[in-house]
């Protein structure tokens, strides 16, 4: 079955906004994992800004899903990891100036850093991912280095289909899937994420070799108008749909 990772991000960026202890991302991991979430992903950013260090060590103490530790391949991050132990890590490029997650790790540009980066979190049992296009040098890459997981990057195929841009959409998707199709094919487990929301999540659940979904800024918003609850079934209607 396909699984569906809840992003509780940017219930931490409404909670930052007011400096109040409210909303709790803890208390939306629960009800994701209600609602049929397979797992939770936090984004512990190097600014902090918005899931905080006291939010993955309440996630890590009384989370019953699995945790997936977003965070950059930095030594700072790397203790902290190592010190949780989450199920996963997530390893991200991150900017200080930007909004949300840009694009893609530079693995082929980073092999031997990165090598030695993921062993230390390998070795302590997370299983490590990385975020990357579909650029087939970066899966290889990926590979080569001991990954066991790629998330693919699915930002600009979202993007495109908002912006209306369907001939550049279409051959996103298409890099997605022979990225996907490459990955497995290199015994790598596929995830996908970024921007997908119940317009855009269809095509890439129908790709067989897809593992996993991590979808975060569009559920928290959804849940202004249905719930948080109500937002991760109807993804998941969506999901099952075009998986089947």
């Amino acid at each position: 079955m396909l699984r569906l990772g809840v992003n509780i991000d940017h219930v931490a960026t409404i909670r930052n906004a007011r400096g109040t202890p409210w909303p709790e991302p803890l208390r939306a991991a629960r009800i994701a994992e209600e609602a049929g979430a397979d797992g939770i992903t936090a984004h512990l950013r190097e600014d902090r800004r918005h899931i905080s260090d006291a939010d993955i060590d309440g996630l890590m103490a009384n989370l019953r899903l699995p945790l997936n530790l977003e965070m950059a391949a930095t030594s700072e991050m790397q203790r902290i990891a190592l010190r949780h132990r989450p199920h996963a890590v997530c390893l991200v490029p991150e900017k200080r100036e930007e909004r949300t997650t840009e694009g893609g790790l530079d693995v082929a540009g980073n092999e031997g850093f990165l090598a030695d980066f993921i062993a230390a979190l390998r070795e302590a049992g997370s299983r490590v991912s990385l975020f990357i296009g579909h650029d087939p040098h970066q899966i290889e890459a990926a590979a080569r280095i001991g990954a066991a997981v790629v998330e693919l990057h699915t930002g600009a195929y979202c993007d495109f289909d908002t912006e209306g841009r369907i001939a550049e959409r279409d051959a996103e998707l298409a890099g997605l899937t022979k990225g996907a199709e490459l990955a497995a094919s290199l015994g790598l487990e596929v995830h996908a994420g970024h921007g997908l929301t119940f317009d855009t999540v269809g095509p890439i659940a129908a790709l067989p070799q897809v593992a996993e979904l991590n979808i975060g800024h569009f559920l928290i918003a959804e849940s202004v108008f249905s719930g948080l609850e109500g937002a991760i079934r109807e993804m998941r209607r969506h999901m099952d749909e075009a998986r089947s």
